[in-house]
């Protein structure tokens, strides 16, 4: 590590990452009022690029060659249960921290002009979303994580509750308690835990206790309650569509693209090096309940007929990936499983922004209610054509490189796995096309259709950021790799000692 990389561990930039935007969303509510929308907006805008920008040292300082833990910040938080605020990321953690920050730029401009009512509550609502969600990437205290992993639910049921559509409240309350819920056994586990490490709260601490085969399965299945529910894993996934649905555009955007993978961390982070010998006895069940998701839940979104339920179902497919690249311990696997975390932030965001312009001009989710959009909105169509095969896994897109990866990695561990999982791409494939064609293509059918007009400059910013990220990733994703390699190396090594 360099002097100035040294240097840059010094300064807290990750209680920058994570406080900037908490105090810019606090900010906008104490100053927005709905008659200065202009100076709400402008506010949103400057605290969620000041968010981004201090996460850019993160990358620029990072010491790729390690997989220890950087920019590292304690202090003594509950001094009576040896609570602290203990900061880091590694290689894993640090794309998830740089991707929040970003999405929330995204989300800011997507609800620039479409929210029109309750505005400062609104972008202060993603903006305090956004600094807890980098809490959960950063913090390497259990107790701190718990408490920023169950904080985030707080802002997303309020932008569900309040900006979601006719059945909002339902989908905001089931929301809530299915991640409630199934936090609670978490809990239990980090006491367990607690007790067992003699007292420390302290993540790394942790992943060095030596435990017995039945508290590992017990603490396993404690925290899967936790983390399938937020991925979602099958068959505790039924709330996702529902919020989706409901939630604004906004919402769905950051449902999919961050808060979806706070679970899947949650395992690379607890699950995998706190129990190893448990995740490797119970790698055929996730495996199994992986492979359902991908196949079967790709079944049921070829059948929406709405296209935020389509784009809902096809993430939890895709997600499905992600488990199964965690859970056949290989270089390829694990990796692959983060990069497709990483586009699928891209891509599904891309994909619900879309669905979003689209309904701003409509007022229809209906995939019927379209027909012909490329004849009235070229600009736009080009953009979905672009994302609709990215979520297909088109070669040189993103989501193409993680699904390989994880299809590699798959056959290596076992042949027919790797089979199943490469035949499901042809379901990402049947209904991300089939939507597009009923969507975009054809003769125009519908008289309202006729009247939409071509996204504006605003929206064709957004819709050509993401492009830029989608196509890098999938045309050069060495730099994501190179990044993750030590901490996935350290994190596979780990796994494979027995801890009996």
């Amino acid at each position: 590590m360099t002097a100035s990389d040294m240097a840059s561990n010094t300064f807290p930039w990750l209680t920058l990452a994570i406080f900037v935007p908490i105090v810019f969303g606090l900010l906008v509510l104490a100053l927005g009022r709905d008659d200065r929308p202009g100076l709400t907006r402008g506010l949103s805008l400057v605290g969620a690029l000041a968010g981004f920008l201090v996460t850019i040292p993160l990358y620029t300082g990072f010491d790729a060659s390690t997989a220890a833990m950087q920019f590292v910040e304690q202090a003594p938080w509950i001094e009576a249960f040896n609570v602290n605020y203990h900061l880091g990321i590694d290689g894993i953690s640090l794309w998830f921290v740089l991707l929040t920050a970003f999405i929330t730029v995204i989300v800011v401009l997507a609800g620039w002009e479409v929210i029109t009512s309750r505005v400062s509550q609104y972008m202060a609502a993603f903006l305090i979303l956004s600094g807890l969600m980098v809490g959960v990437f950063a913090a390497l205290d259990g107790m701190l994580f718990y408490v920023f992993f169950e904080a985030t639910l707080i802002p997303m049921y309020i932008i569900i509750g309040v900006w979601g559509g006719p059945n909002r409240v339902y989908a905001a309350f089931k929301f809530f308690l299915y991640t409630l819920l199934g936090s609670l056994l978490t809990l239990v586990a980090f006491i367990y835990l607690w007790n067992a490490s003699g007292g420390s709260f302290d993540i790394q601490t942790w992943h060095q206790v030596k435990l017995g085969y039945t508290p590992q399965v017990l603490i396993f299945v404690a925290l899967l309650a936790a983390f399938a529910v937020k991925v979602p894993m099958w068959p505790v996934h039924t709330w996702l569509p529902d919020a989706h649905v409901e939630a604004p555009t906004g919402g769905s955007v950051v449902l999919a693209a961050i808060m979806l993978k706070l679970g899947a961390y949650g395992f690379l982070r607890f699950s995998l090096p706190i129990a190893p010998d448990a995740s490797h006895s119970l790698a055929g069940l996730m495996i199994a309940l992986s492979l359902i998701a991908v196949i079967y839940i790709g079944l049921v979104a070829i059948v929406q007929d709405d296209m935020k339920k389509l784009v809902a179902y096809s993430s939890v497919a895709h997600m499905g990936y992600v488990t199964l690249g965690f859970f056949i311990f290989n270089t390829a696997g694990i990796e692959g499983a983060i990069v497709q975390m990483i586009s699928h932030g891209f891509v599904s965001g891309a994909m619900f922004f879309c669905i979003g312009v689209l309904y701003d001009r409509m007022h229809s989710r209906r995939i019927a209610d379209y027909g012909g959009v490329i004849n009235v909105m070229p600009r736009f169509v080009t953009f979905f054509v672009l994302f609709s095969m990215a979520n297909s896994g088109l070669p040189a897109t993103s989501g193409f490189v993680g699904e390989f990866m994880v299809i590699m990695g798959a056959v290596e561990h076992n042949f027919w796995i790797g089979l199943l999982a490469a035949t499901a791409l042809i379901l990402g494939a049947s209904y991300s096309l089939w939507m597009l064609k009923r969507v975009a293509f054809g003769e125009i059918s519908n008289d309202r259709v006729r009247e939409m007009t071509d996204v504006n400059r605003r929206e064709f910013l957004i819709l050509g950021v993401m492009a830029i990220a989608v196509l890098y990733m999938g045309i050069y994703p060495k730099p994501f790799t190179d990044v993750m390699h030590a901490s996935v190396q350290a994190l596979l090594q780990h796994v494979a000692v027995s801890k009996l």
